[in-house]
């Protein structure tokens, strides 16, 4: 792997890089980091053995890849000064940062650098989940996707569409999150304990989609083989049809969408 140097090492940074450290897509001496906050970097240089001692413009002058993970509201333009300063002209910029679109970062970092946003999902950790990604013309696709790839599953897509993405995909985790939870409830109010409902609830859920993905069928196609005439699971899924769960999670993502769009809008 490439050296990748980190601009910004929140939350999300560290997410990203302890993923790709733990599969081996990195190793800790082709890694760089600064951040505002010295105390940050030596924290996570001791969590992680990172050996890199170079400072910031010979960081940026070895990196091959360039990650932005800096807030929105921060001195985006000054980082990107520092790039063009600094870097080599075929050193290629993954953005981490939220709403700020490939022409905007083009306008800052030069037309003729390789750009790529990367919204990033919350499952770095499992190797699971997509994120969704946007590239500009002049990216290696082949060169940076192993990096992509190394925390987790990459859909690419049009930039038009990474608003939509956020909302729906990488908030999704939060509907699965609360139906579990209101799954689990429902084992323990009907009698079980709240251990025997949480594991029955995972089951069901990891053995359901392994189920979706060997058969290949429509969800409504194995409910009906899950389903006898007057049996119990159609009597459950009645009183859920009647309760507008599908509406109501429709109407949820789709008001993720449209806060991501104003956010979006904001910068």
């Amino acid at each position: 792997m490439s050296h990748i140097h980190f601009i910004g090492a929140g939350q999300m940074t560290e997410a990203i890089l302890r993923a790709a450290l733990k599969r081996g897509t990195l190793n800790p001496d082709e890694v760089s980091l600064s951040d505002i906050d010295p105390a940050r970097i030596e924290t996570l240089k001791a969590r992680y053995q990172l050996s890199n001692t170079q400072d910031l413009p010979d960081a940026l002058a070895a990196a091959d890849h360039i990650v932005i993970g800096v807030r929105p509201q921060d001195d985006i333009a000054g980082v990107a000064q520092l790039i063009k300063q600094h870097a080599a002209p075929q050193a290629s910029v993954i953005s981490i940062i939220a709403g700020v679109t490939l022409a905007q970062l083009s306008l800052m970092l030069g037309e003729l650098r390789p750009i790529t946003r990367i919204i990033p999902n919350t499952l770095t950790d499992t190797g699971l989940g997509y994120s969704g990604v946007a590239c500009n013309a002049y990216v290696n696709r082949a060169s940076v996707m192993p990096f992509l790839e190394s925390f987790g599953k990459v859909m690419v897509l049009e930039e038009r569409l990474i608003d939509i993405f956020t909302g729906f995909a990488v908030a999704g985790v939060n509907y699965v999150y609360y139906f579990v939870e209101a799954l689990a409830d429902a084992g323990v109010l009907a009698g079980l304990t709240r251990t025997q409902s949480t594991q029955v609830v995972w089951e069901n859920l990891v053995g359901a989609v392994e189920m979706l993905k060997l058969s290949g069928r429509h969800p409504r196609q194995l409910m009906d083989i899950n389903n006898s005439p007057a049996g119990v699971g159609i009597n459950g899924l009645y009183e859920l049809n009647k309760s507008d769960f599908a509406a109501g999670l429709q109407s949820s993502v789709l008001a993720a969408v449209r806060r991501t769009t104003e956010l979006s809008g904001q910068k």
